[in-house]
């Protein structure tokens, strides 16, 4: 009797000792994620401290460096760079579901492309919504007076430019790109060449920094103008030598200025030696731009 016992009491054991080893260790995985959660890092340390900025002589670089200073964010770095280069950091964090902080504005693809979001800015330091402006060199109205009209008339949407610069990102060259948005809104094509005449080879050079919504422009205004006869180059530059070349004459005129805010310095530096003929696309933003995954909504948050 006492080895039937014996029998049926080791599988018995056997058994509860497995489950007391598995309560054990699903006790400690629940230990080990409370653990991770009380341990979590804070935003800062989450990106190292960094804004994946773009290129230096830009407005919004100025703007967002005088954020750093607004909020007092002392421990921060702005990192230096290009459009190109903070995009594809963007993609490859959000890929990945990773944490990022930006320097952004609209229009961009990248709004299309990725679910993000703006963080406010209650101290108003990257100032109110900007136009793009077209500015010309002075006497460009009397040496080509077509190509003043095409540009003193040129206006159109975000969604107009945001659709171009989605086609390029896409793969297809500006140049492609701009040519089918083009042929796609003939209508508003005729409104900016209304009462205008076609020319035989004019030459005419047109200058752009290298941003998504200015190379969709300043190719979309080219090709308007290819199409009525100019021989048109367009020169991609920075920004102070952008103004620099419509003030001193060496570029015929520009469609990328961003004001009042991102090109003040330039537009005060050389007021007086050039024309502007007023905006040609309302709408735009700047600010610290992250994705919406991210639990973060204002830059006030970056100092916890």
């Amino acid at each position: 009797m006492m080895k039937l016992k014996k029998k049926w009491m080791l599988p018995l054991l056997a058994a509860l000792l497995t489950v007391g080893l598995a309560a054990c260790g699903s006790d400690k995985a629940d230990s080990n994620k409370k653990d991770a959660g009380s341990s979590a890092s804070t935003v800062g340390e989450s990106v190292d401290y960094k804004i994946i900025g773009i290129d230096p002589g830009a407005g919004l670089m100025k703007a967002t460096a005088k954020a750093l200073d607004e909020y007092k964010l002392d421990d921060w770095q702005l990192v230096e760079g290009s459009s190109a280069a903070m995009t594809a950091a963007l993609k490859k964090a959000y890929d990945k579901q990773e944490p990022i902080i930006v320097t952004g504005w609209t229009p961009h693809w990248m709004f299309a492309k990725f679910d993000l979001k703006y963080l406010d800015d209650p101290k108003s330091v990257f100032g109110p919504d900007e136009t793009i402006n077209t500015v010309v060199r002075k006497g460009l109205k009397k040496d080509s007076p077509e190509a003043y009209k095409v540009l003193d008339n040129f206006h159109w949407t975000p969604e107009d430019m945001a659709k171009v610069m989605s086609d390029i990102q896409a793969g297809e060259s500006p140049e492609d790109a701009a040519a089918k948005w083009v042929k796609d809104n003939a209508d508003k094509v005729a409104e900016w060449t209304d009462g205008v005449s076609k020319v035989s080879g004019d030459k005419l050079t047109l200058g752009y920094v290298a941003w998504d919504s200015e190379i969709a422009s300043t190719n979309v205004i080219g090709k308007v103008l290819e199409d009525l006869g100019y021989k048109v180059t367009l020169r991609q530059v920075e920004a102070g030598p952008m103004w620099t070349g419509v003030a001193d004459g060496s570029l015929d005129g520009i469609v990328a200025a961003w004001l009042p805010s991102t090109h003040e310095d330039y537009y005060k530096k050389y007021e007086g030696k050039f024309e502007d003929l007023g905006e040609n696309l309302k709408g735009t933003k700047l600010g610290l731009v992250v994705p919406s995954y991210m639990d973060i909504d204002s830059i006030e948050d970056l100092k916890k």
